[in-house]
Order: C-alpha cells, then sequence, then structure tokens
C-alpha cells in the first residue's frame, strides 16, 4: 500500500506532465491543492465513476477552474471514463480535457468553470436544490435526497463579486451541506496578493453566517480530515474551510511564487521537481498500486446500490411520489404539457387583452406552474415589478425549503449564476427577473448557460424608452443586441399576451439551452391572430398583416411594444392603396431556424424596400433590412420623460413611420 505523499503525488505529476506535454496549463493550483484533494476524494466523496450522474453523488465543483488537471487527474484515478491518453490529450482540439473543465465533454465534470466565482455560485444552486429536493421528496426513513456539495475555491474567486453575492446567500439560506475549501496560497498572476487582497476571509465568511474553520494546514492530511468533519457536523450553515497551502508544492525553484501559476514548469524544474519528491516513475507513468488505492468504483457501486434499494422501498410506499421524482430528475415534462399549455394559447389569442406583457408573464405562469411543480421562480429585488411570483408563489427560507420561490436581494449576478447550479442539478426549470438593463451584471453566468445547454429562463422586463422617468440610467438600448449576440441563447420580445404565452411555452419546452424574455412596462395593444398566424408565432416570425392585392411594396418588421405601431403605420397606408406587410419577429434566432422557403415567403427576396422598428439598437436589424432597408431604433442613450413623449421624440410614432415608408 502506496503512502499518503505517493498517493497525492500521483495527482502532482500527472498535472505537471500534461501541462508540460501541452506547453500550456496552470500546474500551480494541482501542485498546492493535491493533499486537500486526495483527502476529500478518498475519505469523503461518494460517488460513483461506473455512473456519473448517480442523482445523491455529492457534488464536487471546481470553482478554480483554471486547475482543470487536477480534476482530470482525479477522474482518471478514480476510475471515471477518462483514460490516460486523454489526459495526454490535454488542452487539444476535441479532447475530453479542455484547458477549462466542461459540462458535457468530461464525464464527471458537473459544470463548466474558469470564470471565477461562478463555479462557488453553481454550487451554492446546487446546494440549495438538494435542500428544497430534499424537502419536497424526502419522508421519514427515506432520505432519497441526502448529500453534500463540496468546492474548491482560489484566491481568484474570493476577490470576484459574484463571491460576495453568492456567499451571502447562501449564508442567509442556512445551507449546511455546503463545504468550500479555500486554496489561500497568496498568490495571484501579479504574484503576491497582500498588494491587492488583504481582507480577513474568516470574518467576512462569519460575517455571511458561515462556519469557519480557520488556519488549516492543506498539506496536513490529518488536519484537512478533521476539517472536513467539523464542517459536516454543522447543519445550519455552510462552511468555508480555510487550507493554507505553497502554489507549486514541490517545485523546488517556482513554488511559492507566480512563475509556476499559468505556465509549464519546464523540462529542468519537472526533472528537479521528481527528484526533490522522490517520484521515480516516468511521465504519464501511474505504478498499479497506486492506482488500486485510487480506485473508486467498487466503493462507488455499493454507494449507489444501497441507495437504490433505498428507493426501491420509498417507491414501493411512495409509488406516485417517486414517480413524479423521477420525471423531475429526469428533466421531463408532464404527458399532458403542451396541450394544456396549447389551450392555454388559444384562449389568450381569444381574449385579446391589452396589457404590459410583464402581466401577460405572470398570467402565463399562472397557467402553466400549476402544471409544473419544478418550477423555480424568484427575482433580484423586484418581484412587484418583474411579477415573477404567481398564486401559488412560496418562498423558499432557511427554515423552510417547501417553496417555490426565491428572493435573490440585489444580486443580478449571483442570481444568474445560482439559477444555471438548479438547472445543472435537475429536477428544476429555474427561472428569475430583473429589469433588462441589468442583464449586463450577470451576462457571464448567462453566457455559461448558453455554453452549457442548460433550461434556465431569464424574465427581463422594462425592456425599452417605455419606462419612462427612470431615464436612461435605466433605459435598454444594446441589451437586446448583446443578448442575440450570445450563441444558444434564445431571445423573445413578445408584442402582446399571445406571444407572450408562447414564448414562455418554448422557454419551457426547450431543453438544450437559456431564453430570455424581454418584457413591456408599459401597457400594449392585444393583436388579432387566424389559425395560421397564431400557429406561425412559434416560428419567430410570422406575418402579422398583409395587404391585399399581390406582393408586398413595403416590409415593416418590428417586435414588442413597436409591432403595434408597424401595425397602425400599415392600417394608415394601406387605406390610402399601398401594400404593406407587417412581420412581427418576436425571437430572430427562432425565425433563422426555420427552412428557406418558410424566411422568403415572410420576407421575399424580392422586396427590397423594408423597415426595421424595435426601441432598441438597431445593429442586429441589418440581415433582415439590408443595405437598402431602414431602422427605426435607438443608438443613442434615453431620456427621463413619460414613455409617451418619449417615443415621439425618438421617432418611434405614425408620422415618422408612414414618411419612412413612402420615401424608400
Amino acid at each position: 500500500m502506496s503512502n499518503q505523499n505517493e498517493i497525492a503525488n500521483a495527482i502532482r505529476f500527472l498535472s505537471v506532465d500534461a501541462v508540460q506535454k501541452a506547453n500550456s496549463g496552470h500546474p500551480g493550483m494541482p501542485l498546492g491543492m493535491a493533499d486537500i484533494a486526495t483527502v476529500l476524494w478518498r475519505e469523503f466523496l461518494h460517488h460513483n465513476p461506473n455512473n456519473p450522474r448517480w442523482l445523491n453523488r455529492d457534488r464536487f465543483i471546481l470553482s478554480n477552474g483554471h486547475g482543470s488537471m487536477l480534476l482530470y487527474s482525479l477522474l482518471h484515478l478514480t476510475g471515471y471514463d477518462l483514460s490516460i491518453d486523454d489526459l495526454k490529450s490535454f488542452r487539444q482540439l476535441h479532447s475530453k480535457t479542455p484547458g477549462h473543465p466542461e459540462f458535457g465533454y468530461t464525464s464527471g465534470v458537473e459544470t463548466t468553470t474558469g470564470p471565477l466565482g461562478q463555479g462557488l455560485a453553481n454550487a451554492v444552486g446546487m446546494a440549495l436544490a438538494e435542500k428544497i429536493l430534499a424537502s419536497q421528496f424526502n419522508k421519514p426513513k427515506f432520505n432519497i435526497v441526502d448529500h453534500y456539495t463540496y468546492v474548491f475555491v482560489g484566491d481568484g474567486c474570493l476577490m470576484e463579486g459574484i463571491s460576495h453575492e453568492a456567499a451571502s446567500f447562501a449564508g442567509t439560506q442556512g445551507l449546511g451541506k455546503l463545504i468550500v475549501l479555500w486554496d489561500n496560497n497568496s498568490i495571484s498572476i501579479d504574484g503576491d496578493t497582500s498588494g491587492w487582497f488583504t481582507e480577513d476571509i474568516a470574518k467576512r465568511f462569519q460575517a455571511y453566517n458561515w462556519h469557519v474553520v480557520s488556519d488549516v494546514d492543506g498539506h496536513n492530511p490529518d488536519a484537512i480530515s478533521k476539517a472536513i468533519k467539523e464542517a459536516q457536523a454543522v447543519n445550519d450553515k455552510p462552511t468555508m474551510i480555510c487550507c493554507k497551502t505553497i502554489i507549486g508544492f514541490g517545485a523546488p525553484h517556482k513554488s511559492n511564487s507566480s512563475d509556476c501559476h499559468g505556465s509549464p514548469l519546464g523540462e529542468p524544474e519537472v526533472a528537479a521537481m521528481r527528484a526533490n519528491l522522490k517520484w521515480k516513475y516516468g511521465p504519464f507513468e501511474i505504478p498499479k498500486e497506486i492506482y488500486l488505492a485510487w480506485d473508486a468504483k467498487e466503493k462507488g457501486q455499493e454507494n449507489e446500490a444501497l441507495w437504490q434499494k433505498q428507493f426501491d422501498l420509498y417507491q414501493n410506499q411512495y409509488p406516485e411520489l417517486a414517480q413524479e421524482f423521477l420525471r423531475r430528475i429526469n428533466n421531463e415534462l408532464p404527458k399532458n404539457w403542451l396541450e394544456e399549455s396549447q389551450k392555454y394559447i388559444e384562449q389568450t389569442a381569444i381574449k385579446a387583452e391589452s396589457i404590459a406583457t410583464r402581466q401577460s408573464s405572470q398570467k402565463a405562469l399562472n397557467a402553466y406552474c400549476p402544471m409544473l411543480p419544478e418550477m423555480l421562480g424568484g427575482s433580484a429585488d423586484l418581484t412587484g415589478s418583474n411579477l415573477t411570483a404567481w398564486s401559488g408563489s412560496k418562498d423558499v427560507t432557511k427554515d423552510d425549503a417547501t417553496g417555490n420561490y426565491l428572493r435573490y436581494g440585489v444580486r443580478e449576478f449571483g442570481m444568474f449564476a445560482i439559477m444555471n447550479g438548479f438547472s445543472l442539478y435537475g429536477g428544476f426549470i429555474p427561472y428569475g427577473g430583473t429589469f433588462l438593463i441589468f442583464s449586463s451584471y450577470g451576462h457571464s453566468a448567462i453566457r455559461m448557460a448558453a455554453l452549457m445547454k442548460q433550461r434556465v429562463i431569464y424574465v427581463f422586463s422594462h425592456d425599452s424608452i417605455g419606462l419612462g422617468e427612470d431615464g436612461p440610467t435605466h433605459q435598454p438600448v444594446e441589451q437586446l443586441a448583446m443578448l442575440r449576440a450570445t450563441p444558444n441563447l434564445s431571445v423573445w420580445r413578445p408584442c402582446d399576451a399571445a406571444e407572450t404565452a408562447i414564448a414562455w411555452q418554448y422557454a419551457i419546452t426547450r431543453k438544450d439551452g437559456p431564453t430570455a424574455l424581454s418584457l413591456t412596462r408599459q401597457k400594449v395593444a392585444a393583436q388579432s391572430y387566424d389559425a395560421q398566424s397564431l400557429a406561425n408565432i412559434k416560428r419567430g416570425g410570422y406575418i402579422l398583416v398583409d395587404a391585399e392585392g399581390g406582393a408586398p411594396e413595403c416590409i415593416l418588421i418590428a417586435t414588442g411594444s413597436e409591432v403595434d405601431l408597424a401595425c397602425k403605420i400599415a392600417a394608415n397606408l394601406n387605406g390610402k392603396g399601398q401594400k404593406i406587410r407587417v412581420v412581427s419577429m418576436p425571437s430572430q434566432d427562432v425565425f433563422d431556424m426555420q427552412d428557406d422557403d418558410y424566411k422568403s415567403a415572410v420576407l421575399p427576396k424580392m422586396v427590397i424596400n423594408r423597415i426595421a422598428i424595435e426601441a432598441a439598437s438597431s445593429q442586429s436589424w441589418y440581415k433582415y433590412v439590408g443595405l437598402s432597408g431602414k431602422i427605426i431604433g435607438l443608438d443613442r442613450y434615453g431620456e427621463s420623460a413619460p414613455d409617451k413623449i418619449l417615443f415621439e421624440f425618438f421617432g418611434f410614432s405614425e408620422q415618422n413611420g408612414a414618411k419612412l415608408v413612402l420615401e424608400q
């Protein structure tokens, strides 16, 4: 049996050898955290390499994802589907070992990390998901949801502002099964952090209502083990374990400096490190006895089998609850979901209410959420403005996690990243609201949801100058263009209640990425639909109004509150003998996915006279209007005034629209 040092050194040398072969990477953190990882993974972590998606596994999050070779080494050594050849392909095209851990690429990776601090926030979402799901499904003698969430964080993670948002929220929620281990090595890319990172982390986390284990020697296995046991004994608050480590541990000339943070050690230093740590094996060579010491497949299989035996008994005693549990965990919608949601859409189109689309959104929630107990909503301190609460909303609190609604406080970035954690965990469809302008605060987390193909729904209200007197600080201009430019993010800006209901249906049904809903503060007119136009809303863009008597002479393309303006312009001009078509395009990305025949039918190529109308940046509209077309948009910041005055001032008027049509 190999000793503890040799077992930990297997991580160290797999890491430095992979970085050296790639001539790229971050060796310092894996060297410094190898002892902590060894204790956690061999003594505490409940997981099953044979089934990486086993529900009741402990979650392990590497928030300081630049040290990805630490995780890849752990996955390889413990028996996941990650071969030694995969490690040799570190940072190479299409390998299972990309530069930063990516969810969906590598077996055993729970979330994509790299943007510092977001992994910690994802973990808060996962730990809270565990708490909520347990409160909803566990029964006396049946703790079918019962595990820990462990997180490795570095100095950089704790410098990022999102760490404050997420940690504060976690403390308020009393997440007793969240355990964070801080790699306190006092080194970042610029060098010794004493010049820019000097707060007392222990006091900071105590102030967040965390349990803190201070001054743990990160290279002493007994001290690490004792700290984790202490953390597990605290069940009413999360724990921060402050581990003092040496970055680049074992590298005799480059340890404890930024030289080993983000660059290969170099062949001479790797050789010197082998001698220093008495590692007598060659690159990527791990002796059989060390593999045996690490192998977690048999123990993992036993752990899952014990859980499965308990779940079988649970299933016999609570068959309906067990069936619902499995449906949610497998991210399956109820069988009647599409049929019932379609009925609501048709009723909404007939009722034709002229209300703000944020109100239409709340009505859709009231219709859909009773069918979907997995809906987990919230708002960043704007519930009454975003209208994200519905009649069955119940707050999740520290003392009662049975609810379905979260008051995130003024923490947009934290909210978005925590929602990613919910989605990754499974069993929930998270949605959260703020003003569209503040999507910029948390765009990095939105981007991560899109990158990871997670079903997360953003409710962005107050989506234009229509919010009025709050002025340019709160009036979004570039946000829609930014969101539309984000790959795999579906963006919807509905014009009325019917389009809003369909946008929600789309967002809930979609399983391969997030959706952003852009909603008005002000009332909008309800449009009239026939069966065909109502059905075509789902195609992202469709003919809402058409002129009689042949091909259109001009096409008006609009979204949101500007659709009614386009309809009024068309009605006026069509009444005077013009041939004007109105195309409502609530979702550019969905329209772009349609077949060429459909897109050509909606926007015939021979009709080059086109005008796009949207109270936002014109940037995303040129591909539809072309160089010959025009855009009534907003390419400057707004003003503070009532909404009707602002729309008139910025050219969103029937008179200006008609003038542009006639000038075409």
